[in-house]
């Protein structure tokens, strides 16, 4: 479980395109996506080096975060994305210990329930019940960064 210490708090849905989410002490909520594909010149290894760069960028951007949120997948369509979200993972869990942030992985069912009362919920159920929240993600990938991030503050990271 995370605590929060009443410090920004930044929900991710990893993926070469990364949905995040970002509540700031004081309520303010900012989201938004970013992508890591890579260019035809880019090695392996380049779309997880920008990955840990941005994060650095959002952290002094915040100045500081207290916990990092993210969607825990467990099963993936194919191998290659089973690969890249494992390097996200890596870079990611890394990066927290690096810095003391607390982080914590939140099951895909969990946040589906949570947002939408169903643990099997599309995408578009999901889309529909960030909305009806009040915010207005750009794609399903805000969507689910947005819902994990309510998920966080309204269960408070899952302490009890």
């Amino acid at each position: 479980m995370v605590d929060h210490a009443d410090g920004p708090i930044l929900a991710l849905d990893l993926g070469t395109t990364t949905g995040w989410a970002l509540r700031t002490p004081d309520g303010h909520i900012a989201s938004g996506t970013v992508s890591f594909r890579p260019s035809r010149y880019d090695g392996g290894g380049m779309r997880y080096l920008r990955f840990k760069a941005w994060l650095d960028q959002i952290e002094a951007q915040a100045r500081g975060i207290s916990a990092v949120h993210f969607e825990e997948v467990r099963r993936h369509a194919g191998t290659d994305a089973a690969h890249i979200y494992g390097g996200f993972l890596a870079t990611l869990t890394a990066w927290c210990e690096t810095h003391t942030i607390a982080y914590q992985g939140v099951p895909v069912g969990t946040i589906k329930r949570h947002i939408t009362g169903k643990g099997n919920a599309d995408k578009a159920a999901v889309t529909a019940a960030v909305r009806a929240h009040g915010f207005v993600p750009a794609d399903d990938n805000e969507a689910d960064a947005i819902a994990i991030l309510i998920w966080a503050t309204e269960t408070e990271g899952g302490v009890r």
